[in-house]
């Protein structure tokens, strides 16, 4: 059904007393779209936030369209939504001049461009830059601009993966997002190394000021797990999948490495995998993950013969695909996170039927559970936490957004008192973390971090409703107690 259809739908049956209302309507899709924000929209029009909300929701009902779709970062409109956006904003703009006063013509006050002509005093110099580092096939600015200028229905991979970069990057009134298959297909041509590195930067680029879209989160995340030739679903020899993608900036000390060896040592199977960040903390994970005796692998296969005797492996992203890891330092070079930080947590190099993530920024955790369900993911936990791996933050409330046998559903979880946190005193901090899962150290801030984060790991593994919350903190506390065995 077309724009003019669905009008007549909806206004066939309309009485007098109803068009005013309608168009009103009009005006307010027209802010929406011009704003990309509900709350910006509102502002626009001089109304509150609430009753633009329910315009928005008359304007679906009448449309039988959702208008637009949710990103990280703006309301991103649908391809119907689109379609209207002229239309619409003509009548909005010939509203606005009908209501202004009429002013008088100034067409010849105009400027003849020919007759102003002339030499510049100074001509511009060109603009400073960095010498590139020519790259096998790069190609220049201007031949990247004719490219895209060009662009038809062609199998070269560079112009596939320019046809989709002028997709998202056109502008407002001419992009849309990419759907599930264009993202695969665009992200699978920076993997196989078939893209122009400023191709590379203005995909990244142009998402990361938009925002990335469910679609295009699980499409890039389809295009890596291909990549790296993660297994079957059905095939899977680990329980739990546990990704850990620390920030560069992160001084935290990852206690979730205990809470996941308390799983391992309870007879549950875990793949850890992740990135050090960089710079001061490069090796963090590493270093933290010998000094407890939890394996380090240099191969996805290597991580599953490390997990069939040991219950537990962890893999550096560069042992996944050196691409991925190449592409996740360009945080040093643009210093901002892009799509390739957003798909990692998603990526289950060896398809563990539960997975369990930390994600930092509040609008990414319903976005990355709704990638979930795209990629078909059973059983999600995601936690509101400071850094980019599953660790609980047991002295704040948090929510956990969930998936349980493919249904979502949220867990309010209360904060706990704040125990006194304990100063290091003549040992390094990697030494004190140590002692502390040796019992040398008796840390109880510590303690309760370890064990609500192996507590919602539990829930995760069991699939347990919300109401066993309590019961899987009680069996992490005595596996916590319990561990010292394992340890002698």
């Amino acid at each position: 059904m077309g724009f003019e259809d669905r009008t007549i739908v909806a206004s066939a049956s309309d009485e007098p007393s109803q068009k005013l209302g309608r168009l009103r309507l009009l005006l307010a899709l027209d802010a929406l779209l011009m704003e990309g924000s509900v709350s910006r929209a509102a502002e626009r029009m001089g109304m509150g936030t609430p009753a633009m909300s329910r315009l928005l929701g008359q304007i679906r009902e009448v449309y039988g369209d959702p208008i637009f779709i949710r990103s990280s970062r703006r309301l991103i409109p649908t391809p119907f939504a689109e379609s209207m956006r002229q239309r619409i904003r003509a009548l909005a703009a010939e509203a606005e001049a009908l209501l202004r006063p009429q002013e008088r013509s100034s067409d010849s006050l105009t400027i003849d461009p020919a007759a102003w002509m002339g030499t510049p005093v100074i001509e511009a110099a060109p603009l400073t830059t960095r010498p590139s580092i020519l790259l096998e096939g790069e190609p220049l600015p201007e031949s990247f601009a004719r490219k895209l200028a060009v662009i038809g229905k062609a199998d070269d991979a560079r112009k596939r993966l320019a046809k989709h970069i002028a997709t998202i990057g056109a502008g407002i009134g001419h992009s849309r997002p990419l759907t599930t298959s264009e993202a695969e297909d665009a992200f699978s041509i920076i993997l196989h190394g078939k893209a122009d590195p400023v191709q590379v930067g203005a995909l990244l680029s142009v998402m990361h000021f938009r925002g990335e879209t469910a679609a295009e989160l699980a499409g890039f995340t389809q295009a890596a797990r291909t990549h790296i030739g993660a297994s079957d679903p059905g095939s899977s020899s680990v329980d739990l999948d546990w990704p850990a993608y620390i920030s560069p900036k992160s001084r935290r000390m990852p206690w979730f490495l205990q809470a996941a060896l308390l799983l391992a040592q309870a007879g549950y199977r875990i793949l850890l995998h992740g990135n050090d960040g960089g710079g001061n903390i490069r090796g963090t994970l590493v270093s933290a993950a010998r000094a407890i005796g939890i394996p380090i692998c240099a191969s996805p296969a290597a991580a599953a013969d490390a997990i069939a005797e040991n219950g537990i492996a962890y893999v550096p992203v560069a042992a996944l695909s050196s691409q991925i890891h190449r592409l996740l330092s360009l945080y040093s070079v643009l210093e901002t996170r892009s799509s390739i930080n957003s798909l990692m947590p998603l990526l289950n190099p060896l398809s563990a039927p539960a997975s369990m993530m930390g994600v930092v920024r509040p609008a990414y955790r319903e976005l990355h559970r709704d990638a979930g369900i795209l990629l078909a993911c059973r059983n999600m936990t995601i936690l509101g936490a400071s850094r980019d791996a599953a660790e609980a933050t047991p002295f704040r409330s948090s929510t956990l957004l969930r998936l349980v046998d493919g249904k979502a559903e949220d867990l309010f979880v209360p904060a706990l008192p704040e125990p006194k946190a304990y100063p290091l005193t003549g040992m390094t901090s990697l030494e004190y973390w140590r002692d502390v899962w040796t019992g040398q150290i008796r840390d109880e801030r510590a303690t309760s971090i370890i064990i609500a984060t192996a507590a919602t790991a539990l829930l995760t593994l069991t699939r347990e409703a919300a109401a066993r919350n309590e019961e899987c903190h009680i069996r992490a506390r005595e596996l916590w107690e319990a561990r010292r065995k394992c340890i002698l």
